[in-house]
């Protein structure tokens, strides 16, 4: 029997957290809740999560703050509730590790459509199953990308472990090498969602990935810059 997804809610309106509970918890998930970033670090604490709904606006620490401090120690996929009008708030909320966002209000059948997607995305067992060990790795120079554990190991033998955003964003470089990709199909490929005018999410990305596989990610060798058309992987990659 596949195990159920374990999903926190963060968010300091109680009827937004009963409402969306009960809603995750008659499609078969688990749902752990919690009213602000300080009830949610206890329960980090002593549970394992598969995603997290974030609210960006809460008294105390907000959405911002908690989803960079998650970012900087998981690879929990996030998606955000915003009240917020505004399309820069919610890019922030991206470029910084956010995996989706919806805006408030919202229908509960499109935050589920939307969970599943980023569940997808991240490849966890929830969605297709518990997935085995030793499987595909693929190689990259000295370093081996591991397409289960969603980690880099290099020639040191030190794994470094990949947000969702960061996995995906390498497996699309990896499975394009060589080629020039512009940023809206990155963004698209990558997030399954159609980039706005200014929406520069994709760079800071690069970036975080860039600092994790690069050896001088102010220089780098493996994914290249081309100004004005995206950026190009130029590592030769071959299964591991």
């Amino acid at each position: 029997m596949e195990k159920q997804p374990h999903i926190a809610v963060v968010d300091d309106h109680e009827e937004i957290r009963e409402l969306v509970g009960r809603y995750l918890g008659q499609h078969g998930f688990a749902v752990s809740a919690a009213a602000d970033a300080g009830e949610f670090r206890e329960l980090l604490t002593k549970e394992r999560f598969d995603l997290v709904i974030l609210d960006i606006m809460m008294p105390g620490e907000d959405g911002l703050s908690l989803c960079r401090h998650l970012r900087a120690t998981t690879s929990i996929p996030m998606i955000f509730l915003t009240a917020m009008a505004e399309d820069t708030d919610r890019i922030v909320g991206l470029e910084i590790g956010a995996d989706d966002y919806l805006p408030k209000p919202f229908n509960p059948r499109e935050l589920l459509a939307r969970i599943r997607a980023v569940l997808r995305r991240a490849g966890g067992s929830m969605v297709s199953g518990e997935a085995e060990e030793g499987a595909k790795q693929l190689r990259f120079g000295d370093q081996v990308l591991d397409l289960v554990r969603q980690e880099v190991t290099g020639e040191d033998g030190v794994a470094v472990p990949l947000s969702s955003a960061e996995f995906r964003l390498l497996s699309v470089f990896l499975e394009h090498a060589g080629k020039v990709i512009n940023r809206e199909t990155l963004i698209d490929l990558t997030s399954g969602r159609d980039p706005g005018a200014w929406d520069r999410s994709i760079d800071n990305q690069v970036s975080r990935l860039r600092r994790k596989i690069e050896v001088d990610p102010k220089n780098p060798v493996l994914i290249k810059t081309h100004w004005g058309d995206g950026y190009c992987f130029t590592g030769k990659v071959v299964p591991g």
